[in-house]
């Protein structure tokens, strides 16, 4: 399959960005030519200067938030709780500052690798860990695909990592609700930016 083009990225409606990866394959070759990759099943969209959840909002730019300034099709990954990193789609032209959250994947080809990833990053690694339970959130899918902060900035038409079509879904097998965890940012707390395929296994929550 051929990568996504960078005008899938760069359009202006970022919420249609983030319905449309539903379904778009996440790549990331190993270093012995095989590859790993997962369906996305759930994505939130972070419009910038205007969303009070987003690192963005007010135009904050730093050395941190400095990747979602980049042009649509770029990696944007941030650390959280000091634990996990948290795999981001920069969407729209450069300047506009917005990005679209990957909440959670379905594994797709060499599923063994993610599970020996994920058991061994888990406080107990001798136990079975549920297959729907690997990449059912932002932090466990990070983990399970081998992403960590070396992959902020990445251009998604790179070799490092990128996405291809794989499935479509219809109007109706789509759900929008709130995002998580974001009760500190007022009316957009209430925004139905987060967007899933409905009843897949692996949507972090319903």
């Amino acid at each position: 399959m051929k990568k996504l083009p960078r005008e899938f990225y760069t359009r202006a409606d970022t919420l249609q960005i983030a319905r449309d990866l539903l379904g778009k394959l996440l790549v990331i070759p190993n270093q012995n030519g095989a590859r790993v990759s997962a369906m996305i099943v759930e994505t939130e969209a972070y419009l910038g200067i205007e969303d009070k959840a987003a690192h963005s909002y007010g135009n904050r730019r730093t050395k941190r938030t400095e990747t979602m300034f980049a042009v649509g099709g770029t990696v944007y990954i941030f650390f959280i709780y000091g634990m996990y990193f948290q795999f981001n789609v920069v969407a729209g032209t450069a300047g506009v500052p917005h990005a679209v959250l990957i909440r959670a994947v379905e594994p797709v080809e060499n599923i063994e690798i993610m599970r020996e990833r994920r058991t061994a990053k888990s406080k107990n690694p001798l136990a079975q860990m549920a297959d729907k339970n690997l990449t059912s959130g932002p932090g466990k899918l990070c983990i399970a695909l081998g992403i960590d902060g070396d992959f902020n900035n990445e251009s998604l038409l790179g070799e490092k990592v990128w996405l291809e079509d794989y499935k479509n879904f219809n109007v109706s097998d789509i759900v929008s609700g709130k995002r998580v965890g974001i009760d500190y940012a007022e009316e957009y707390a209430e925004k139905p930016w987060r967007f899933w395929v409905k009843d897949n296994l692996f949507v972090s929550r319903k």
